[in-house]
């Protein structure tokens, strides 16, 4: 004989069964986001570093002829405009990432 109760402990039973969720969000979206922390965190150190001796260096002294003091002037120019860069190529980035990833999430 077949009773409604044989019938919710079989579901019951069978949702026991099947693993359990994890709703701690995606890992790889995480790992992702450090990835581009990362990326941009040493870009945002070498890059205005770089760009401020080899202007110095190169571009103001060596091709343009310019003094010393005047040379580390325009250096760091460059480099506060790279910083700039950077942080707008950064900010440009998690919003896109993080769009992205809303969209992907409304579609389930």
């Amino acid at each position: 004989m077949y009773s409604p109760v044989d019938k919710s402990d079989k579901t019951s039973l069978n949702a026991m069964s099947t693993p359990a969720q994890d709703f701690r969000g995606n890992d790889g979206s995480l790992v992702s986001a450090l990835k581009t922390l990362l990326f941009f965190t040493v870009l945002m150190i070498t890059l205005p570093i770089g760009l401020y001796f080899a202007s110095k260096t190169y571009v103001f002294e060596a091709s343009m002829g310019m003094s010393s003091n005047d040379s580390y002037f325009y250096g760091a120019i460059v480099a506060v405009v790279a910083v700039h860069f950077v942080l707008a190529l950064f900010v440009y980035v998690a919003w896109n990432e993080g769009s992205r990833q809303w969209r992907e999430g409304k579609q389930d």
